[in-house]
């Protein structure tokens, strides 16, 4: 029953990086960035992952949290 924890944890590290990665490159002027938004101009088509990015991480710390609690590590 562990997996969900770890496959959660997994899947935050994952988004974690996606989001830094995006500013990382724009930043550094690996990826071109046009309109100065911080996300990578072929990445534009799931701009909406970006929009909600603090929905994301908030619903991700709640489900870790409560993972974390229930498994009582």
């Amino acid at each position: 029953m562990n997996y969900i924890f770890y496959s959660m944890l997994a899947l935050t590290a994952i988004i974690s990086i996606l989001f830094w990665y995006a500013t990382y490159s724009t930043k550094s002027g690996f990826a071109i960035d046009q309109n100065n938004n911080q996300i990578p101009d072929k990445w534009e088509k799931i701009k909406i992952i970006f929009k909600l990015k603090s929905f994301i991480y908030l619903i991700l710390g709640f489900l870790l949290g409560y993972l974390f609690h229930y498994f009582q590590f």
